[in-house]
């Protein structure tokens, strides 16, 4: 039996939230209804109404949506400054963090609007969020990791026209997002490309046969805002059959010595949550730094939900500190 590690319930609103909802049948999901179900969702997500929920943006940030050309396709990112940097009033180059929100086969950018926004102005940084594409039939996480890699990667060599400065970059994730800026990390030491930090919010790490077996994923399996089922079909679009899941695991990376160091946020009312422990684990083990920061009550996507889940605010001024004690 899984050892009970958290006795704190969810925030009532995500309760009530969850008691007003129904589940889809992921089992029985078409194609076409899952492609219905992703534009309903981000619609929703980007709605202004959906703010109670999500957070209000820094007033004082400038947030744009830009449009990147990549090998073979454009990707969108929305971009998140200080406005003092309107109209070159403030011409010395900021740090970059590269942002990629969670979701999987739902999500977009726009979700994560209040806690990026406060960090580009209270860092003070360039956030740069990237709008990768959605699993579906026919896209696996594979895409999404190329997006969040090239988007990187493109930024990093028009720093000039971004205005940035490359001795400091931190990457962070969440959730989805997570094991595709983790996967950076790994890919950014084996070429070189120095980074400051890392952060991985409700990460998921392991898409082997044992992503099922930790302990809080049997104890919160029908979590308010992630169950087993959903988790099941993510996978499933994740990692289609005849994939090989280790390359996209960070959890089973063969070196996670000299990595940046990390920041790992973990909801504890979440079956991710062994997830990011474990991960912590393998980095100190490694020899690399890093720093599990606990939420208890909190569940999965709470940094996106802080209209509803206080523990939110705290996890952001934490996030903050953080990079700004790496970053400065």
């Amino acid at each position: 039996m899984a050892e009970i590690r958290d006795a704190v319930r969810p925030p009532l609103g995500v309760r009530l939230l969850h008691a007003l909802g129904k589940e889809p049948d992921w089992s029985r999901m078409t194609p076409g209804e899952l492609a219905t179900f992703q534009v309903a969702q981000n619609r929703k997500r980007s709605s202004r109404l959906v703010r109670i929920i999500t957070g209000r943006p820094e007033p004082s940030a400038d947030i744009a949506w830009q449009e990147l050309v990549l090998p073979g396709r454009a990707i969108r990112v929305r971009v998140y400054g200080p406005a003092s940097r309107r109209n070159g009033a403030r011409r010395s180059e900021l740090p970059l963090v590269l942002h990629v929100h969670g979701g999987g086969f739902v999500g977009t950018a726009v979700q994560s609007d209040w806690v990026n926004s406060h960090i580009a102005v209270r860092v003070p940084a360039l956030v740069v969020s990237v709008e990768h594409r959605l699993l579906a039939p026919g896209t696996p996480l594979t895409a999404a990791i190329d997006d969040g890699w090239d988007v990187l990667q493109n930024v990093v060599r028009h720093a000039a026209r971004w205005r940035i400065d490359t001795r400091r970059i931190a990457l962070f994730g969440e959730s989805t997002g997570a094991v595709i800026t983790a996967l950076a990390a790994i890919r950014a030491k084996a070429i070189g490309l120095s980074l400051s930090a890392q952060i991985l919010a409700n990460p998921c790490v392991d898409l082997t046969s044992t992503a099922f077996d930790y302990d809080s994923m049997i104890q919160y399996r029908d979590s308010p805002t992630l169950t087993m089922t959903q988790m099941r079909f993510w996978r499933n679009l994740a990692v289609p059959s005849g994939t090989d899941p280790l390359p996209l695991s960070p959890l089973h990376a063969d070196d996670l010595s000299g990595m940046a160091p990390a920041l790992v946020v973990v909801p504890t009312y979440d079956p991710m949550a062994d997830h990011g422990r474990r991960y912590a684990e393998r980095l100190l083990n490694a020899g690399t730094q890093a720093r599990v920061s606990e939420y208890p009550g909190a569940t999965h996507a709470f940094l996106s939900m802080p209209g509803l889940v206080p523990q939110a605010r705290a996890a952001r001024s934490e996030i903050v500190r953080f990079l700004r004690d790496r970053l400065l």
